[in-house]
């Protein structure tokens, strides 16, 4: 199965897996990006395959920072940050991850998508709030109205990190999702899914428009993980279109 899709929204969209792809070695399957060192040609066939799904559609892009930038965008391009949100028909926004937490929104009212890279400096900065914000701010979007889609990401269980990222999440309120690894005292284990959870409630928005997919690419092989592969991996996409009249 090429993408993952999510019974909470009704607007085109897709988290990728790795099935489906030309790529070889580390990188066989779908790899979406030619940054990890794959052949340029094979991961151009992978992203038509994918892109095929959606018709071939203008893109919105970013050259993610792990930051809480969020851009309200109208056209095709690239932007500098970690978050997209549209209201233009057609537009497909794409993050790109491969352990980090895509999180895909939509507000069916008003036609708005949106689509965010969350690791956890990004979740810890509340890149999915600010979204939530940005889009009462600009288009009027109610988070009661709001349907949130987090796809396939490193689960707690796994998601291994040293004592000063514990202790920043703690600080501000998210102790529930840090926890003691049983392998290593000096280290911790953040549920980052969690925390998304947390603040997508917080905000207003209700349990049951909030979808996981409950995956954890660091377990499942049909994934990449760049913890899990040491950095030698490939890239996924998770992608958002808005409604064309």
């Amino acid at each position: 199965m090429m993408l993952i899709v999510s019974p909470v929204l009704d607007v085109p969209h897709g988290f990728t897996t790795r099935l489906g792809g030309v790529s070889r070695g580390p990188f066989a399957g779908l790899n979406l990006s030619w940054s990890t060192g794959d052949r340029f040609g094979l991961v151009m066939d992978n992203q038509y395959r994918v892109l095929g799904c959606f018709n071939y559609p203008p893109v919105a892009a970013l050259n993610q920072i792990h930051g809480n930038r969020v851009h309200v965008v109208s056209s095709s391009g690239t932007w500098e940050g970690d978050g997209l949100l549209t209201q233009e028909p057609g537009l497909l926004l794409r993050v790109v991850v491969a352990d980090c937490y895509p999180v895909l929104l939509e507000d069916p009212r008003h036609n708005v998508v949106g689509a965010l890279h969350a690791g956890w400096r990004g979740t810890l900065a509340g890149i999915l709030p600010r979204a939530l914000v940005r889009m009462a701010r600009v288009f009027g979007s109610q988070p009661p109205e709001v349907r949130i889609a987090i796809g396939p990401g490193i689960a707690g269980s796994c998601y291994q990190v040293g004592p000063e990222v514990a202790e920043a999440f703690v600080e501000q309120g998210y102790a529930a999702a840090v926890n003691p690894d049983p392998t290593d005292h000096c280290r911790f284990l953040l549920d980052l899914l969690r925390v998304l959870y947390v603040q997508a409630r917080a905000a207003g928005v209700p349990e049951k428009q909030v979808w996981q997919s409950g995956v954890c690419t660091h377990c499942e092989p049909r994934f990449f993980s760049h913890r899990r592969d040491h950095g030698l991996t490939g890239r996924m996409w998770a992608l958002v279109q808005a409604l064309r009249p």
